[in-house]
């Protein structure tokens, strides 16, 4: 197949993720709903109160804000594809895809596109109602390039973990139970609630092998001033290392993808 067929392959393909997506009213609601309503929940509660690194002080809204876009990424680029296709997979529609012309390579650049159109559209809102709510500083122009290279490696590298993940799930109706709670608890782990530095040494270890302690991390260079990268626990933003934890975790999930992802249901019991 050519790139020109490839390319038609792939905007079809994108185009029935998109149509698929808004008919599924539960996953959109829970999917893009649920990190703005974390933000509207915590900043209502804590509005007033101020986190201050050295002589730099921010409100909490500001400080939530950039936890609660790379949660999002997380939410919607890990979790809605680690779930989702097992789902897929077990009503046989994996398996009808795998039998039509369409190149498999497709199906995946799919759920990507789909996956960043819809974290665009999240982070959006939740940028606006932090300024328009909680009067949340804008960042300057060189710091909005680094938000768009960190969204673009974190959706990659949260989607390709995804899918990696669903080749390993036995069955969709298990999905959930057990994608869930990890994705949870790894929001807790990462500084997504609260200063990432206050975490026992141990947690702080186990959070960064993970890639949304870098989202966040990276997210807090760009919302905020940069006095606070002396609470961090290497005093630094670390953006050159966010860059590489990302990459390497896209090349992870793609090794572990390629030899377990399955079209096919699992018809154990």
């Amino acid at each position: 197949m050519n790139e020109r067929a490839l390319v038609c392959a792939v905007a079809r393909r994108a185009r029935t993720e998109l149509l698929q997506f808004r008919r599924g009213r539960e996953v959109v609601f829970f999917t893009v709903a649920f990190p703005i309503l974390m933000l509207l929940l915590f900043g209502t509660i804590f509005r007033n109160q101020e986190i201050s690194a050295g002589r730099s002080t921010v409100s909490f809204p500001q400080y939530f804000v950039a936890g609660m876009i790379g949660s999002a990424i997380w939410w919607t680029a890990f979790q809605n594809n680690a779930v989702l296709i097992p789902v897929e997979r077990d009503s046989g529609g994996l398996q009808r895809l795998a039998g039509t012309p369409m190149p498999r390579a497709a199906y995946f650049i799919g759920k990507i596109l789909l996956t960043l159109l819809v974290t665009v559209l999240e982070c959006a809102v939740l940028v606006v109602l932090g300024v328009v709510l909680y009067h949340v500083r804008m960042p300057d122009t060189a710091q909005w390039v680094t938000f768009t290279w960190v969204l673009l490696l974190g959706v990659a590298s949260c989607a390709l973990l995804g899918i990696a993940v669903a080749g390993l799930v036995p069955h969709g109706r298990s999905a959930a139970a057990v994608i869930a709670p990890f994705a949870i608890v790894m929001q807790f782990l990462s500084g997504v609630y609260y200063v990432y530095g206050d975490l026992p040494g141990y947690l702080q270890t186990v959070g960064a092998v993970f890639p949304l302690k870098w989202l966040t991390q990276a997210m807090r260079s760009v919302l905020l001033p940069n006095g606070f990268r002396r609470i961090e626990p290497q005093h630094s933003w670390q953006l050159g290392q966010v860059a590489l934890v990302l990459a390497a975790w896209c090349v992870a999930s793609l090794v572990v993808a390629l030899p377990t992802f399955r079209w096919t249901p699992n018809r154990e019991r």
